[in-house]
């Protein structure tokens, strides 16, 4: 086995028994960052340098028998939306100065250096995180490594190809309406947002309480092991929710008598027909381990101009700082929708929050009959890199993304796992929902599902030129 295909606690687990260091560990990850990310433009920020010194600082602590925390060596990429002490966070923009002193880490940067994390650099987002795929007039397009000619979605899609790659096993992301999601289904890794506020976030997103934190993960339990430590209490952010009572490491797998509702297309989405064929053989799964699965949809239109309005009214947010001289350097869709941001009224924002609500409303009183809702997490395997969509397909990246933008709406937990491959070896994810604070039903459904149906250990050859 590859130090580059094996998951945290493989590394881990060599780390206890001295069979392997995070030295080697983080020499092979920067190697492979080396070889590959020139293709596949993963990387915005690569701190080889600082990543060796952390790694045998770790690696002088588990030859004590004293790790500092639960990641101790573990190598991890931060998308670069996500402040880093030490250095520059560009989001994507030309608009943002890369001149210091850049004195703070994220709540969920500052937790992973706090368990002993190895951070080897800042993954590519679209500019401030606005869309789908992942390319910025700072960094270019970033590919997909199933196919260099795809997208890997976005606006995660850096974190996403670099944990598909084997360019670290973990990374954390951001979830505004999809961000992890998207590119985790699009690259065949696994990902999960968390309840809003689980993982403390700062600063505040302009998006507001749209936007997670979560992490991408070739496996549940590495994103279980994330989650114990991201979760971790940090006090700038005024919304986040108490630390969990209990390790999402822990539970057993057991789904018997769960009560699972699948909903092929909420009632209002197209899916390819590959998609659904996998998604619908993977929902069966559910029904052999034991749970109770209705094919039922929630009961709920297309929220999607309402998110528009929320979405557009924040990117405006983002922007209005700029003079026009440094907006025409935006990526021109960005700009389009901040234009038609800033012509929002607040009426138009609190109607379309009042939506927001009825939709809470309405998941809240599904989850009383089903503890779980189970979807496709995009209705289409990943297309050319560089567009915001598919040729043919509504220009905004919200038309193709129907499954995921609902859910950060309501501020559930939702998780894709790999559910499989297209004849043309593009991968597939499945979408499991569950109601507020099921952060670790979802996890344990998910950790059942890929225990059954092991997709993980699939990994992508990316051809070099």
């Amino acid at each position: 086995m590859s130090l580059t295909t094996m998951t945290a606690a493989e590394l881990l687990a060599g780390y206890r028994d001295r069979t392997i260091s995070p030295v080697e560990a983080t020499e092979a990850v920067l190697a492979r960052i080396a070889q590959l990310d020139p293709q596949l433009n993963a990387f915005c920020l690569v701190t080889a340098d600082e990543a060796m010194a952390a790694a045998r600082e770790a690696a002088e602590r588990w030859r004590r028998g004293e790790p500092c925390g639960v990641l101790d060596g573990v190598p991890v990429s931060i998308k670069d939306v996500l402040l880093t002490r030490g250095h520059p966070t560009l989001r994507g923009s030309r608009t943002i100065s890369p001149d210091g002193p850049w004195p703070d880490d994220s709540p969920s940067v500052a937790r992973l250096r706090e368990h002993g994390a190895v951070m080897v650099g800042k993954t590519t987002t679209p500019e401030y995180a606005w869309k789908g795929v992942t390319d910025s007039p700072l960094a270019g397009i970033t590919r997909n490594p199933w196919d260099l000619s795809l997208t890997p979605g976005g606006s995660s899609g850096g974190a996403a190809a670099a944990v598909a790659a084997g360019l670290a096993p973990l990374a954390v992301g951001t979830d505004g309406g999809g961000s992890v999601r998207i590119p985790a289904a699009f690259t065949g890794t696994f990902t999960i947002k968390p309840t809003y506020g689980l993982v403390p976030h700062y600063p505040a997103s302009p998006f507001g309480t749209l936007a997670h934190v979560g992490p991408i993960t070739r496996t549940v339990a590495d994103s279980a092991l994330m989650l114990d430590v991201l979760a971790g209490p940090d006090a700038r952010d005024w919304s986040a929710l108490p630390p969990p009572a209990a390790p999402f490491t822990t539970g057993d797998l057991d789904l018997s008598g769960l009560r699972v509702a699948y909903s092929p297309t909420l009632g209002f989405a197209s899916v390819e027909p590959e998609v659904a064929a996998l998604v619908t053989a993977a929902v069966g799964v559910f029904a052999d381990l034991g749970a109770k699965v209705e094919q039922v949809d929630p009961g709920f239109d297309d929220p999607v101009r309402d998110f528009e309005v929320l979405w557009f009214a924040g990117a405006a947010k983002v922007i209005e700082h700029l003079s026009p001289a440094r907006r025409a350097e935006l990526d021109p869709g960005l700009r389009e929708i901040t234009e038609e941001g800033a012509r929002l009224s607040a009426l138009d924002y609190l109607e379309a929050t009042a939506t927001r609500m009825r939709l809470g409303q309405t998941m809240g009183a599904f989850h009383q009959d089903y503890d779980l809702l189970l979807t496709p997490t995009l209705p289409i395997t990943a297309f050319e890199a560089g567009r915001e969509a598919p040729e043919g397909a509504r220009a905004r990246w919200t038309g193709w993304t129907p499954f995921t933008y609902p859910f950060n709406m309501t501020q559930q937990p939702a998780a894709s796992v790999p559910c499989g491959f297209t004849a043309a070896g593009l991968p597939v994810g499945l979408q499991v929902v569950g109601p507020r604070h099921a952060d670790a039903l979802v996890l344990r459904a998910s950790a059942a599902y890929e225990q059954a149906h092991p997709w993980h250990t699939h990994h992508p050859a990316p051809t070099l030129p």
